[in-house]
């Protein structure tokens, strides 16, 4: 393979281990700050969102990165990965 070509794909690389580290770690997000979390999920879910005094009871009981993992979600699917 020619220079080019190697340093292209060493830059994809470290590229791609940059945007998978982005998509694991997540700003952790307190206990005391459900409130916005079951509102951001209502949004996300939409008519899918389990009532609001429900997703509150199960944000007190999650961890402070799933709260961040919650709290970064636009869509329902990224929603479900931060089960998982």
């Amino acid at each position: 393979m020619n220079k080019a070509k190697v340093t292209t794909l060493k830059i994809s690389f470290v590229c791609l281990i940059l945007l998978l580290s982005a998509c694991t770690n997540y700003e952790p997000i307190s206990v005391k700050e459900c409130k916005a979390v079951a509102e951001h999920t209502q949004k996300v879910l939409g008519k899918l969102s389990p009532a609001y005094n429900e997703l509150l009871k199960s944000c007190e009981a999650e961890s402070d990165e799933k709260r961040g993992c919650i709290m970064a979600a636009t869509k329902v699917g990224q929603m479900i990965q931060c089960n998982e």
